[in-house]
């Protein structure tokens, strides 16, 4: 991967993920009251729907950013060079281990945001600044890491669901017209495989949420994802494993279509190959 290269994936995954993030962090509000252990209304309902947007300004960037260029470097990597991963017919398995490499990378900057994000949306009362030095005194550097393991566990299964689908959408719709498809075509693909490992994937954003808002010294914040989900189980049902998915499906599958055109948009005029003809070698993400 060249510096030109690098750099276009520096700058377009940034921007694209700070546009999402920012345009639809209502709904990512409602979401997280929803799956809070206090229950929607307790947790602000749809009061200072905007409680915690600082956070997500100035972590959205750097994580997206990194997705994208550990993304891209990792492809570049795994599909070159003769190895077992380069022929076509193994280019979804290269997506893949790509994507989980780059939401790996991506976490060790997202996570410390989301911590702050989340307590923040739960307690609109409170401020972002009020909510970083909160948690420092509580639980020191280690508690804005709380969840990082099940966001993880969120994340990668979420890549493996959405990008096999995305490649067979595009492939299928390609062939159906004759011809590469267009971006707000890809960026359709990308919003329908979105909304499916979006809606799949919601009982692990649910006990994500749980462990993250949890006080600290408690057996869900110890982060034990199946006694969360247990415990979600026993006192919500199915109800609660799914709670918020409507907001999540929504959230994701609005900012995949919003992020495709803000990744072209940005990535076009800084790299000279199109991101149209991309999109048929391999996906990309956005935030969630």
């Amino acid at each position: 991967m060249d510096r030109q290269a690098f750099s276009a994936s520096l700058l377009a995954g940034g921007c694209a993920g700070m546009c999402v993030d920012l345009t639809l962090f209502p709904l990512d509000t409602i979401k997280t009251r929803l799956q809070s252990q206090q229950g929607f209304y307790k947790a602000g309902g749809f009061r200072g729907i905007y409680a915690g947007v600082p956070t997500a300004a100035i972590g959205s960037f750097p994580s997206a950013a990194a997705f994208f260029v550990t993304y891209d470097c990792a492809k570049s990597l795994l599909s070159d060079g003769g190895g077992p991963l380069a022929p076509p017919h193994m280019a979804p398995v290269t997506h893949m281990l790509a994507a989980s490499l780059g939401e790996t990378v991506a976490c060790l900057l997202r996570v410390p945001a989301e911590v702050v994000k989340q307590r923040t949306q739960a307690s609109p009362s409170s401020t972002t600044y009020r909510t970083l030095l909160a948690t420092l005194r509580g639980e020191g550097a280690r508690g804005l890491y709380r969840g990082f393991g099940s966001t993880l566990l969120r994340e990668v299964p979420f890549s493996l669901v959405q990008f096999p689908l995305w490649e067979y959408l595009k492939t299928s719709w390609s062939r159906r017209q004759g011809h590469t498809l267009t971006s707000w075509q890809a960026a359709v693909c990308g919003a329908f495989a979105g909304a499916a490992a979006a809606f799949v994937t919601t009982p692990l954003d649910v006990a994500k949420t749980r462990i993250v808002l949890a006080k600290a010294g408690t057996a869900t914040a110890s982060g034990n994802v199946p006694l969360v989900l247990r415990d979600v189980w026993k006192s919500g049902g199915l109800a609660g494993l799914f709670a918020g998915s409507l907001p999540r499906v929504t959230f994701i599958s609005a900012g995949a279509f919003i992020f495709l055109g803000a990744y072209e948009n940005v990535r076009g005029s800084s790299y000279s190959t199109p991101v149209s003809q991309r999109l048929v070698q391999g996906p990309h993400q956005g935030s969630k």
